[in-house]
């Protein structure tokens, strides 16, 4: 039985078992909380012998209780049974028994003047809310393990840094001004020192000849050099890189904090496009909200320490021996780092991870912290991997960034494409079909609306529309490419006891299409268009919505060219996408990828392809495109384009790619006009631009209904229209006036039901039509409508009346215009 106090009626916290006797005892009140008068006698004596087991000074409470005093009549020990008198002598040492006089009052003890020492243990400290201590003690062995070999191998490093020879280098500036320093000292932190103070409190990263660079880093020759921060006047694709990498370290902070707090082994931990996060494996214990405050606190002390980011070299073979604790990293090391190269890892404080970086100067870079949610995930998204915990994360250089950050929050909230998808009815899905969406009418009729802007501009700009199967035979992706390096990404079928598999893509069927005869130089450029259903075996706790789901349709083209027709081609391309992107009123960037470690071909091709890239980048967008080394498909370099929405988020739709490689692998070939006089000759190869501007039109539709907050422009919205009678009289003519705009393609509805017309009307508002037609017996008299406009506050008094050939004739210019505004001209 726990004791409780007869004054504030709390029980106290006591301990009830032996191994915890050393825990801190509290009180609510000022008394020693009991009811000993109403307990049996064996029962407190009990009770005593615990509470004098826990601390001495218990000991003389107990003795001096005015609310216990049969404890102080000597009596009591005599009328127990013997084998509890045995517990009136609490064991100090296996020599020394204590003594009963220890339950007397402190003045009885000779010599003892003052209150006895307390032999308080050392805790560990706990945040309000969570029974965990803050940071694990003793910390891992893992820490000293890790620490101990980076050390040894940090002073090899910097010896070998010494010994390099410090030529002098010129270092060139955006602006063209030049500055001069040594090669393997001189840092890009250096340059901007001598450029403004004010500018090295500012810089987050650096850029040596479009490669990204520790800013405490030294350069190793001749070299352009960018000084990256977040206010970048270049514009936003330099903000987005700062982002990237100021999160990336926040995320090395997190890893650390986890590390500290709950000894745990980490797998991954990248930025995302909102933030960043660090998966890991704790064994004993789920990850809950309640520890979000321990590891900001925890990470709040790594931030106070400004830890500085140290880059280190390190060969596999130490590398294997640096992580052996952690059969995560081992397995990445294995599979990802191949016998005899070396990689990088970067420490922060006791926090060592395999990283090629680059990261920002220190820790106290980061001024605003926090913890957003957790989940679960697969190590490396794969469902038969371990199950792992994910914590996700948001830093800002400036704590107002985080004020923002959390009304932008509330914002992105209201803007959920899956709130407003279930709100408005435009789509949903079931688990017996994950991450295929099932699009309702009104979500069709968007969905139609962008597949019926893409038809139109094809049609306008030469593209030739073609359908092609779904599933085809391994054989294909053999030729291809893909079943080497896709495969794990593919729905793959057993058919007749041969492999088969889902395309995960349109461009092997097209190259089939275009060596389906002869070709001439005279018809190319052939530009191949396909809304084509796609199907890649993204893993299941990777669904989200519409944004990551594993079937889609993509406006996927492939144009087939000449080389002397690349550079013409592109310049086409990019006209077509600011067209398209102009229409949703959004701003892009571009970004060159280039070739990969898995690519395919020779390293001649690459550069030529890259060089043509570059060549139709510059020419277009000098100067507003940024380079992405070792990101490219591997099959060939790509730009890509990525758009920023209202609320200044970033996404990656459209895509410009050349392919060398494919041409090759399918024999793909036309005759030249050269061919025709040498026709022993071989044939010539094309040339193939993989292009999407929508990209996926699931994804681009959920980006679309966040960016418009679900209120469509009106070429756009499912809900073009409601026509509502005033009463009874007049639905006659309302259903009148809605079949005519039915008939003229505005999609419009009726409101005839039994609500009042302020409650249609809002009802309407709620729906958001973009435009609402009241009729009443004016309206009837003169064939005409009262228009409220959504967008037109001033609008929705009775306004005097329209002739209603007027309005029909004004929606279907505004419908066909695809204007953003939602105005009647």
């Amino acid at each position: 039985m726990i004791p409780y106090c007869s004054i504030c009626n709390e029980a106290c916290i006591l301990c009830d078992r032996e191994d915890k006797i050393s825990e801190k005892i509290r009180f609510p009140c000022d008394l020693l909380p009991c009811s000993a008068g109403q307990r049996d006698l064996i029962d407190l004596w009990m009770l005593v012998q615990k509470l004098t087991r826990i601390q001495p000074f218990l000991r003389h409470r107990l003795s001096s209780c005015q609310r216990i005093p049969s404890l102080r009549n000597p009596n009591l020990y005599q009328s127990l049974p013997a084998r509890f008198m045995a517990m009136a002598h609490p064991v100090a040492s296996s020599s020394h028994p204590a003594q009963i006089s220890a339950l007397e009052s402190p003045h009885a003890i000779p010599g003892n003047d003052k209150k006895p020492k307390e032999n308080k243990e050392k805790k560990a400290k706990v945040v309000e809310g969570s029974s965990y201590p803050l940071e694990l003690q003793p910390k891992p062995a893992f820490f000293d393990h890790r620490i101990k070999i980076f050390d040894e191998l940090k002073v090899e490093y910097d010896e070998w840094v010494k010994a390099q020879p410090r030529d002098e280098v010129t270092i060139t500036l955006p602006d063209g001004s030049e500055r001069k320093g040594k090669s393997w000292e001189t840092s890009p932190m250096d340059i901007a020192k001598e450029v403004s103070k004010s500018l090295s409190e500012r810089i987050v990263i650096a850029k040596v000849d479009g490669q990204l660079w520790d800013l405490d880093r030294p350069l190793e020759g001749n070299c352009k050099l960018e000084l990256l921060d977040f206010e970048h006047p270049e514009g936003m694709i330099m903000t987005d890189i700062a982002l990237k990498v100021f999160w990336h370290s926040s995320a090395h902070v997190l890893g650390e904090a986890a590390e500290r707090h709950y000894g745990c082994h980490l797998c991954l931990g990248p930025p995302t496009e909102d933030g960043f996060f660090y998966e890991m494996e704790i064994e004993d214990r789920p990850v809950s909200n309640t520890d979000y405050p321990s590891l900001e606190k925890v990470s709040e002390s790594a931030i106070k320490e400004k830890q500085k980011f140290e880059r280190l070299v390190v060969s596999k073979e130490n590398l294997l021996k640096m992580f052996n604790y952690n059969k995560y990293k081992q397995y990445l090391i294995e599979s990802k780092i191949p016998d005899g190269t070396s990689t990088t890892v970067y420490r922060c404080g006791p926090m060592i991870d395999l990283c090629v970086g680059p990261h920002i100067p220190h820790t106290g870079k980061i001024k605003a912290f926090m913890i957003t949610k957790n989940s679960a995930s697969y190590f490396l998204g794969d469902p038969t991997k371990e199950s792992l915990q994910r914590i996700y994360g948001i830093s800002f250089p400036d704590k107002k960034q985080l004020a923002e950050y959390k009304v932008f929050l509330a914002e992105a909230a209201k803007r959920d494409h899956r709130k407003i998808g279930k709100e408005q009815e435009l789509f949903f899905f079931n688990d017996l079909s994950p991450g295929s969406c099932f699009f309702l009418p009104h979500g069709t009729r968007i969905y139609n609306s962008l597949v019926d802007l893409m038809r139109s501009e094809y049609f306008k700009r030469g593209y030739q529309e073609v359908i092609s199967p779904n599933m085809y035979n391994s054989k294909l992706w053999e030729t291809s490419g893909h079943w080497q390096n896709y495969k794990d990404d593919m729905f793959i079928l057993d058919v007749e006891k041969e492999k088969w598999a889902l395309k995960p893509m349109n461009c092997p069927g097209h190259c089939l299409i275009f060596d389906s005869r002869d070709r001439s130089y005279k018809e190319l450029p052939i530009r191949m268009a396909e809304f084509g259903i796609i199907h890649r075996n993204e893993a299941s706790g990777a669904l989200t919505g519409l944004t990551r789901v594993r079937r889609f349709v993509q406006d996927d083209t492939h144009v087939f060219c000449m080389p002397s027709q690349l550079e013409e081609e592109i310049g086409y391309l990019f006209e077509f996408m600011e067209h398209v992107y102009g229409l949703f009123g959004f701003e892009f960037r571009l970004e060159l990828s280039t070739r990969p470690d898995n690519f395919l071909g020779k390293i001649e091709t690459w550069d030529e392809a890259e060089a043509q890239l570059t060549k139709a980048l510059e020419k277009h967008h000098p100067g507003k495109w940024d380079l992405n080394p070792g990101d490219g498909a591997f099959y060939g370099p790509k730009i890509d384009i990525t758009i920023r929405d209202a609320l200044r988020r970033s996404f990656q739709c459209a895509t410009i790619q050349l392919d060398f490689q494919l041409p090759e692998r399918f024999n793909l070939k036309y005759r030249a006009a050269e061919d025709t006089n040498d026709p022993g000759r071989a044939p010539s190869r094309p040339v193939i631009i993989h292009r999407a501007i929508l990209g996926s039109l699931e994804r681009f539709i959920a980006i679309i209904t966040e960016h418009f907050a679900g209120k469509w422009p009106f070429w756009l919205s499912p809900r073009q229209v409601l026509v509502i009678p005033v009463a009874n009289p007049y639905k006659n003519y309302a259903s009148e006036v809605t079949a005519q705009l039915s008939e003229l393609g505005i999609y419009a509805d009726v409101d005839n039901g039994e609500n009042t017309l302020q409650k249609k009307i809002r009802n309407g508002e709620i729906a958001q039509y973009n435009f609402i037609l009241v009729v009443g017996q004016d309206e009837l008299d003169t064939r005409s409508v009262n228009v409220r406009n959504r967008d037109d506050v001033g609008s929705k008094a009775r306004a005097q009346v329209v002739p209603f050939d007027e309005v029909a004739q004004k929606l279907v210019a505004l419908k066909k215009s695809r204007s953003l505004e939602n105005k009647l001209v």
